[in-house]
């Protein structure tokens, strides 16, 4: 990662406290070499149930994090209630430059710079366009959790798999018989002799958990306790293969950002804009479907979060460009 200069910008990230949106404007900061502080907000009524479209912003509006002088350089937002606040920040202090990760669904107008991936609709002359969704995902990170967690999966039989497992949302279901069904095709790689590294997600469920945990326990397979320093970024760097449900945007970036082949497991359900995230990478061959079997491939590494900083530093005039 980039070193922070004592020069740096003054940069915030605003959300709303979600792991997901926070991790992502994390991955921009990160590459653009900045420290950022960092706010997690909350809206006041009427602002909570009618923002981002009511506008009239004002200190009031928010509960969370303060938001007060001295104003950011620079702002890095993501999150539906982080529109309000970057607005309520660009009456404040005009010359902060506003960057918006994720669709706002109002005009681009409102913020310096918005990146979408491409499976969302919002298009401008101030809209970026990505392939999928930033993340903190670099060759430096890897490279540290590799050793972080050598003593842990050096020992798995080559090659290894790292099975990341998300769960319901709004769009997705895990179902009992579908776990049940996933268990039984990474079986059939543990009696293979691959290794497999298996991390499970708040959404997974504790039934889901169980049926994981009881068909899964072998000599040659890890599965993340959740308790324990977490081994995410470890199973990233030494999978050779990553074997993701197709639940989550988040998962299948970081996957594809690592540039190793990356298989998806689908879900029950699903929605028009997973479908085309999905789509996208399935179309440049950055993803696959799982259909038992995993075969080595490559293609370009995903590098949306540098994609991001670095039109931050064309645009922005905050780094000496």
């Amino acid at each position: 990662m980039t070193s922070v200069s004592p020069a740096s910008p003054l940069a915030w990230i605003v959300t709303e406290g979600m792991a997901g949106t926070e991790n992502q404007c994390l991955g921009v900061a990160e590459a653009l070499g900045v420290q950022p502080v960092i706010k997690r907000i909350g809206l006041r009524q009427p602002w909570k149930t009618l923002s981002p479209y009511i506008g009239f912003e004002k200190l009031e509006s928010f509960s969370g994090d303060d938001l007060n002088a001295p104003w950011p350089d620079l702002v890095i937002a993501s999150g539906r209630k982080s529109i309000a606040a970057v607005r309520y920040i660009k009456k404040q202090s005009p010359k902060t430059f506003i960057v918006q990760i994720q669709d706002p669904r109002i005009k681009s107008a409102a913020f310096d710079l918005v990146a979408v991936p491409e499976h969302d609709p919002t298009r401008g002359p101030k809209v970026l366009v990505t392939t999928a969704s930033p993340n903190r995902v670099t060759p430096e990170r890897l490279a540290a959790a590799r050793e972080e967690f050598r003593d842990q999966f050096e020992p798995l039989p080559s090659p290894r798999v790292a099975v990341l497992i998300g769960g319901n949302s709004k769009a997705h279901k895990l179902t009992v018989e579908q776990t049940h069904d996933i268990c039984e095709k990474m079986m059939s790689l543990i009696k293979d002799k691959y290794g497999l590294m298996i991390t499970t997600s708040r959404r997974t469920g504790a039934g889901n958990e169980r049926i994981i945990r009881t068909q899964l326990q072998a000599e040659n397979s890890f599965i993340w306790d959740g308790k324990s320093a977490n081994p995410y970024f470890g199973m990233l760097a030494w999978a050779d293969y990553i074997i993701a449900t197709s639940d989550s945007v988040s998962m299948m970036s970081d996957a594809a950002t690592t540039g190793k082949p990356v298989y998806v497991l689908p879900l029950k359900g699903g929605s028009a804009r997973l479908n085309r995230c999905l789509n996208v990478l399935l179309t440049r061959d950055v993803a696959r479907f799982f259909d038992g079997f995993l075969e080595p491939y490559t293609y370009p590494p995903l590098q949306d979060a540098r994609n991001i900083a670095d039109e931050i530093r064309r645009k922005s005039g905050l780094f000496g460009n």
